[in-house]
């Protein structure tokens, strides 16, 4: 009986454990000074998104991009992105809205995209970036961010650890 015991628990731990295999977001950020618009665009694993907003990675409460969206999807999906990620122009902090999202890849492989769009008429000179998103809940979450500003690209990695940027121009 107690061998049995012993077999079932290590028959338990030894489970495979379903998930994405990186802990892992991108983020890309564009300037032209002749368009004076900022765009940000996030991908985010829709697992980890849920996770994050609704403590359950395979919940359908919020249901991204479906015909069924939660009416206040968005507004919790801010509310957490204005937790850990920001982006600040000439020290001032740029208004997330959502412009659009869409869906990519399936099952736990699926991301969520959200566009936003930021008038920016003065001259750009600071930008601060803070995307310290999913590391709340994973210690090894990473944040690629790609920032192209009139042409010229820079990229940077963020964490937990880094979790803000500012480049001068």
């Amino acid at each position: 009986m107690i061998r049995l015991f012993f077999v079932l628990i290590a028959l338990g731990i030894a489970k495979p454990v379903i998930a994405h295999p990186l802990r892992l977001s991108l983020c890309e950020i564009e300037y032209h000074s002749n368009k004076k618009l900022l765009s940000i665009n996030l991908k985010l694993f829709l697992t980890d998104v849920n996770e994050a907003i609704v403590f359950d990675p395979y919940s359908k409460e919020l249901a991204f991009c479906q015909p069924n969206e939660s009416a206040n999807a968005d507004q919790l999906l801010l509310e957490y992105l204005n937790r850990f990620f920001h982006v600040k122009i000439n020290g001032k902090l740029v208004d997330l809205k959502v412009k659009r999202k869409k869906l990519s890849g399936e099952g736990d492989n699926t991301a969520l995209w959200v566009y936003f769009e930021y008038r920016q008429d003065a001259p750009l000179s600071t930008m601060e970036i803070k995307n310290a998103v999913f590391t709340d809940l994973f210690f090894d979450q990473n944040n690629i961010v790609y920032v192209h500003v009139n042409g010229e690209s820079k990229s940077l990695m963020l964490n937990k650890k880094t979790a803000v940027h500012q480049l001068k121009y």
